[in-house]
Parts: structure tokens; C-alpha cells; sequence
């Protein structure tokens, strides 16, 4: 499960707007605390559902959302976590919600976890969800992957494929389209520092067939 990462190339550009707006990649070194962080998707919503299976029973896809759930987290200490997790490695990062059975599940794979620093100020892009023991059980944190550790291979890919987002651009021109009614300037995920990439930052999209457990 180690490097559980996949780039998504789409067939046509994203248009922006106040709903659709780009996530910031993750800050390096990562602050000492993160003021909230979130996680959201699709997946299994049954709590009960905590077999490792591959796959959901029909019961199970019964209960998959057809609105898009989200959830707090809380990001663990690394040392903590692998007392739990043995086969943590230094590209995995535990969250959970205290005694709260708040969790991603199956479904959920590729989707992210976000965090910001302060009230009000820029979203990020920490974690891309991942595995875990189970879901919701107390005490069993979700496992996801650092992107902090891959933005570097991001932007490597993204310029090989010839495929950068140009945000100056589209921002330029989405402020003339919108000058009557600015929201988009409003919104802080678009006043984000450098290496703007369409692949793999707007996760919602990216729910993965890949899971072999969430």
C-alpha cells in the first residue's frame, strides 16, 4: 500500500466557478497543527460495514451516498500511529475524530483529506485517502497518503504530459466573465502559492477502483 497514488489526465479542461474551484497543494515542512481538517466522498456510510473485503456487498452499496459526506479529522502523531500499524511507512499519515466513529470507508479511496491553517484562510491538499483496519472503529485510525511527499513527481508528470494548469490565465479570464460578481476572488483555495497542476488536486473526481479495502 506504500506510494498508493494515481494521476488522473482530463479529457478537457475544468471550467472554475464558485462551486469548482482548485484545492492548494500541501505546505513543506507541514505547520505543527492544522486548525481543522477534513475528509469527504462517496463511500459506505454503514458503520458496521469493517471487513477487509475487497469489495461491497450489496447491502453495503446500499448505503454508499449519493450526496457528498464529509467529515472532521484529526491528524495522529506518526510514532502513535505505527504503534497501531506496524507496516506504517514514512509516506502514510493516520487521522481519526477522537472517540468518534467519523471515518472514510470503502468508496472513499483517492478522495481527500484537507486541512487549513487558520480560520478563514487557504485549503489544503494533506492526505489522499488510503486503507485502514476498518471503518468508523474507535481506536483504528484511517491511513492516508502524504502528498507532501509526491508534489515533486506531480509537477514531473504533469509537465511531461505537457499539461500544467495555466492558472494565471484562466484566473485572468474568469475575473472579466465574473466582474459583476467577483466570487470567485473570494474564495481563498484560489490565493494559493506556486505549482498550480489540474492532475490529482481536484480529488473529489478521484474515487478510485483500486481500493482493496475503503
Amino acid at each position: 500500500m506504500d506510494n498508493d497514488i494515481a494521476l488522473l489526465l482530463l479529457a478537457k479542461p475544468l471550467t472554475f466557478n464558485e462551486l469548482t474551484v482548485p484545492i492548494c497543494l500541501p505546505l513543506w515542512p507541514a505547520p505543527p497543527s492544522w486548525h481543522e481538517c477534513w475528509v469527504a466522498g462517496w463511500g459506505v456510510t454503514n458503520s458496521s460495514f469493517h471487513n477487509a473485503q475487497p469489495w461491497a456487498s450489496e447491502a453495503d452499496k446500499e448505503s454508499m451516498s449519493t450526496d457528498l459526506m464529509k467529515v472532521p479529522m484529526r491528524i495522529i502523531e506518526w510514532e502513535e500511529c505505527l504503534q497501531m500499524f506496524p507496516s506504517l511507512t514514512t509516506n502514510m499519515l493516520c487521522a481519526s475524530y477522537g472517540n468518534e466513529s467519523y471515518d472514510a470507508c470503502q468508496g472513499d479511496s483517492g478522495g481527500p483529506l484537507v486541512c487549513t491553517t487558520d480560520p478563514g484562510s487557504r485549503w489544503y491538499q494533506v492526505g489522499i485517502i488510503s486503507w485502514g483496519k476498518s471503518c468508523g472503529k474507535k481506536g483504528f485510525p484511517g491511513i492516508y497518503t502524504v502528498l507532501a511527499k509526491y508534489t515533486l513527481w506531480i509537477e514531473k508528470i504533469a509537465q511531461t504530459e505537457g499539461k500544467p494548469l495555466d492558472f494565471r490565465g484562466q484566473s485572468s479570464s474568469n475575473k472579466k466573465k465574473n466582474r459583476q460578481n467577483n466570487q470567485l476572488s473570494k474564495s481563498p483555495a484560489l490565493n494559493c502559492p506556486q505549482s498550480w497542476l489540474l492532475p490529482c488536486l481536484l480529488s473529489f473526481a478521484l474515487l478510485r477502483a483500486l481500493s482493496n479495502w475503503k
